[in-house]
């Protein structure tokens, strides 16, 4: 019998990390960073609860920091094992990590210049020498490829959309003419997404741990594009900027690719639009390499050498010198920055001049987790604290819940429905409390499935034999 540990997002949608062991094997699926309450930060410098040497591989389902942000730290303190995910959550990892190193570092040194650091010196969690060994460790992947884990158990990855090269992880167990299935479904993405794949459907599955963090909301039936374009074009009248904080890995690209389709059909002016993250810059080259792994509607599109990813007035920052320059700006451009919860990056530099002034609009594109500046700010906030100061928030402030790259309820339900037969057991993890609790009932009302949603450092029996 296998034993699977709940290490984090149980309670929280960040700080992903499920410990698997089996067959004498030790398993990490995903390695993420926790964000947003102090409490769930600090969780980040604790030593990791088991000897990271002692594990075999780590299997990340997707790129985004809070399923994989942690790598770095763990090889800091031990892991020598390998790495495996698709090779376009190798690619943008190759970005992700050194990036996170690299605005870890910086803030260590804004903090010691400005002394707001309550440990003198402010140390980062982890150094761009510590990402590049992370990096050395990766294994890709491609979707449907096996790998064997242990003695006749294999691991294989499925799309999920949600970002580019996202997974959920398939391990199966065989014993004669017997078989167990275990999927771990990372985050799982919406159907008809406007260029990623839909979610694939898993079958046959023993014990599933599925993501909840929207397990208690419908993504509104308002067109997102449409609301964009009214967002663009009232803020342009405002006579401001549009600051939108994104995540610089799928929403950015995704944004870029729905201000042109805006521009191209005329429902916004073309105006200059800055992506002011190195790490989102980067990534569009990712994107420009794996056009394969698009849905067919976006293949399509580049069929003829179609940059989709390019409105008329692209400018793409990745010195600081041409971040700070941005700031020169005060009227008629849109400024997409990382990060999306507005946790870090560039965006806060961004939002310390913009939003004291009541011409600019800041909008929010995504999920905005407990205790970020960005629920803060959506929940009416009349001043937020960054880099040491109080800054006033006179902007106006939109939010558009239709670009988030999570399913909700109906859409989770959906993709379970096809399922031949109920997992003999449903584990919940990857959400708020309340919106966990919702999910689980719906799941148990809905198609009478035994769910259970467990607590950090809980240990349950997995049948995999």
């Amino acid at each position: 019998m296998a034993t699977l540990t709940f290490l984090g997002a149980a309670g929280t949608v960040t700080g992903s990390r499920h410990l698997l062991e089996l067959e004498g094997t030790r398993v990490l699926v995903d390695c993420g960073l926790f964000q947003g309450r102090k409490e769930n930060r600090q969780k980040n410098w604790e030593d990791f609860p088991i000897a990271p040497e002692s594990i075999d591989h780590v299997l990340l389902t997707h790129a985004h920091i809070d399923h994989s942000g942690y790598l770095p730290r763990l090889v800091r303190q031990g892991f020598r094992g390998r790495v495996h995910a698709t090779t376009a959550t190798a690619d943008l990892c190759r970005i992700m990590l050194p990036d996170s190193a690299h605005l870890q570092e910086e803030e260590a040194k804004w903090a010691n210049k400005k002394g707001y650091s309550k440990h003198s010196p402010a140390r980062p969690l982890y150094t761009a020498a510590d990402a590049e060994k992370a990096l050395a460790l990766f294994r890709p992947m491609h979707f449907g490829d096996e790998l064997e884990i242990a003695a006749g158990v294999r691991v294989k990855f499925r799309a999920t959309g949600h970002i580019l090269g996202a997974a959920y992880i398939d391990i199966k167990s065989r014993r004669g003419d017997s078989s167990r299935k275990l999927v771990f479904g990372g985050d799982l993405g919406r159907a008809r997404d406007e260029i990623l794949q839909d979610p694939a459907q898993p079958h046959h599955v023993d014990t599933l741990v599925l993501e909840s963090t929207y397990g208690d909301r419908l993504h509104p039936d308002s067109d997102p594009v449409e609301d964009l374009a009214k967002v663009v074009v009232e803020s342009l009248e405002r006579g401001g900027v549009l600051v939108i904080p994104s995540f610089a890995i799928g929403r950015a690209q995704t944004l870029l690719y729905v201000l042109r389709e805006l521009e191209e059909t005329g429902r916004i002016p073309s105006v200059p639009v800055y992506v002011d993250s190195p790490m989102a810059v980067q990534a569009l080259q990712v994107f420009h390499d794996r056009v394969s792994d698009l849905n067919l509607h976006g293949r399509l599109l580049t069929v003829g050498g179609r940059d989709i990813f390019r409105p008329r007035q692209l400018r793409l920052a990745s010195t600081r010198e041409q971040s700070q320059a941005i700031n020169g700006i005060d009227k008629g451009a849109i400024v997409v920055s990382a990060s999306g919860m507005a946790t870090g990056g560039r965006v806060l530099h961004h939002l310390r001049e913009r939003l004291p002034d009541s011409r600019h609009t800041v909008l929010f594109i995504g999920y905005q987790a407990a205790g970020t500046r960005g629920r803060k700010i959506l929940e009416g906030a009349e001043a937020i604290r960054m880099f040491g100061e109080d800054i006033p928030v006179r902007a106006r402030i939109c939010n558009i819940d239709g670009f988030s790259g999570h399913a909700d309820y109906l859409e989770i339900l959906a993709w379970l429905m096809p399922f031949n037969r109920p997992p003999a057991q449903t584990y919940l993890v990857h959400g708020e409390e309340e919106a966990r609790m919702a999910l689980a009932e719906r799941i148990r009302k809905r198609y009478g499935w035994s769910v259970h949603a467990p607590s950090e450092g809980e240990e349950v029996a997995v049948d995999l034999e």
